[in-house]
């Protein structure tokens, strides 16, 4: 969201990836700390995404000089393009830097597909899928980037995914970007209907971010009301991470999704400066990521309130740095209940 790049700028990533490993250090040596947030040892397994090295994408931003070298993908719009990015994990040796955050994902190549069902290997068939529905202001490689170090954290045992719409990844185009992510809605409505009838393919889990939950949540209402059945057959878990939503467009919403809305996890918190300015810019109509924790789960909503994690200024990507968060991410993938 907005006042999250005021404070990171260019160095984003870095420091994200930062407070991601501070957090999981903290939590790795004091699991007792971690409360009922946590399920005991999931930490300690491997993730495919650290095994395979490979990101999924499905994207409909506009190819950059034929998306053969960075940036691969700009802020433009355009048709549908499946890829596979090779990425590289950080550096685990014994006197690994990764720690404390001065080695990170890397983002290599970019291979494009034909179409969805060649991004899965017949060696991958059966797994479970991933997919990541970033925020505002946000990069092509941000996204895959954001999505590799998702899928490690909580440990993912599938394949992992990125849907990257059209973001001018600039601080003062917020109106663009919310644009940009309603257009693409019935893209990734598409994506998700493909997911859920490939028989290469197990349960399909989504996490989405901030104002790429407001897309998340449009697709899923048009992809019910033609796929019902088995959208809520094949449709794991839906995690929706600090969402920047109008409460009165989400309450509506939610009404059309059927059994889909017992899948929802919500993160909130109400120390979230971006959602307050959000807010602001709205008419100060309250967004979802900062609500009532009653009147979510009155919608029938799984609701974990985060207002007491992360030590930052804006607290608006804690799914990215604080290990507790990621630990409601992947229990509510295993399908856990979680604590608050």
């Amino acid at each position: 969201m907005i006042v999250r790049h005021i404070v990171l700028g260019s160095r984003a990533l870095s420091r994200r990836a930062m407070l991601r490993r501070v957090g999981a250090a903290g939590c790795a040596s004091a699991l007792s700390a971690c409360g009922g947030m946590a399920t005991p040892g999931v930490i300690f397994d491997a993730s495919d995404i650290s095994i395979t090295a490979t990101v999924l994408v499905a994207t409909n931003r506009k190819p950059v000089s034929g998306a053969r070298a960075k940036p691969w993908f700009g802020a433009g719009r355009a048709s549908t393009t499946f890829v596979r990015a090779k990425v590289t994990p950080p550096d685990g040796g014994r006197f690994s830097l990764a720690a404390v955050g001065l080695s990170d994902w890397r983002l290599d190549e970019v291979e494009q597909m034909a179409q969805f069902g060649d991004l899965f290997p017949p060696e991958r068939s059966g797994r479970d899928l991933f997919i990541y529905v970033p925020g505002f202001n946000q990069t092509f490689e941000m996204v895959v980037l954001d999505a590799a170090r998702l899928s490690d954290a909580i440990k993912f045992h599938g394949s992992t995914m990125v849907f990257s719409w059209p973001s001018k990844a600039n601080l003062l185009d917020y109106g663009y970007d919310r644009e940009s992510a309603m257009w693409s809605r019935d893209v990734l409505e598409r994506v998700l209907e493909q997911a859920i009838v490939s028989s290469d393919i197990g349960r399909t889990h989504i996490v989405a971010h901030s104002v790429g939950t407001m897309l998340v949540l449009e697709a899923s209402r048009e992809l019910y009301a033609r796929q019902p059945a088995l959208s809520a057959e094949r449709i794991g878990s839906v995690v929706f991470a600090a969402p920047d939503i109008d409460i009165d467009v989400f309450s509506s919403s939610v009404a059309r999704i059927g059994p889909l809305a017992s899948k929802i996890t919500v993160i909130t918190s109400r120390n979230d400066r971006a959602l307050a300015i959000s807010g602001l810019i709205a008419g100060g109509i309250t967004r979802v990521g900062s609500a009532e924790k009653a009147r979510l789960e009155g919608l029938g909503l799984r609701v974990v309130d985060a207002s007491q994690e992360g030590w930052g200024i804006i607290n608006h990507d804690l799914f990215l740095s604080d290990a507790k968060i990621q630990h409601v991410i992947r229990n509510a993938i295993e399908g856990h209940p979680m604590g608050t």
